[in-house]
This record gives structure tokens, C-alpha cells and sequence, in this order.
């Protein structure tokens, strides 16, 4: 029984390590894009009242990384899946 991603590209042939290794990559890189989205978005910006001064500046991009990581791995946007259909069709042609 194949399984069948969002363009309808199967995984069956893919070794589970191999197929693994692919979504982590491609849940990574949702999570690089969501956490730029939210950079553009404020999310994260320093209060100007009651701050938590340069601690905060400096720290705020991790939270949103790891708050981008959270929106990837809960299914996010969609991204990923369709990075992961992409990669596994690179490399099912490179075979």
C-alpha cells in the first residue's frame, strides 16, 4: 500500500530512515519561513513600556523560532508537505 502526500506523490519506495530525514528537512524549512513571517509580523518585538530590555531583544528570536518549530509540527501551513513531495521527487528522478 503506497501513502500519497498532498500532489499525490508516493513514499512507499523511500526507506523509512530516508523518508524520515526528508520531512524533518522540509518541516525545517516551514519553520525558517513561518519564524521569518513572523519576524515581518512583530511577533516578538521589544514593548517599549515595562520591557525586558536588551534580555529580550536577544532572546525573542529563539521564541520565535521555537514558536514557528510548535505552528510546523502541528501542520502549519502546508509547506512542508509540499516540500516534502518535492524533495522526494528530486530524488526518485535522481535514481
Amino acid at each position: 500500500m503506497s501513502e500519497l502526500g498532498i500532489a499525490g506523490v508516493g513514499t512507499a519506495a523511500l526507506a523509512p530512515e530516508r523518508d524520515a530525514a526528508l520531512r524533518e528537512v522540509a518541516q525545517d524549512l516551514e519553520a525558517a519561513f513561518l519564524s521569518e513571517m513572523l519576524r515581518h509580523a512583530g511577533v516578538g518585538s521589544s514593548r517599549t513600556e515595562f520591557g525586558g530590555g536588551i534580555g529580550e531583544e536577544q532572546f525573542s528570536s529563539f521564541l520565535r523560532q521555537e514558536q514557528a518549530r510548535a505552528m510546523a509540527v502541528a501542520g502549519g501551513i502546508g509547506l512542508a508537505e509540499s516540500l516534502f513531495n518535492a524533495l522526494v521527487s528530486r530524488e526518485r528522478s535522481a535514481q
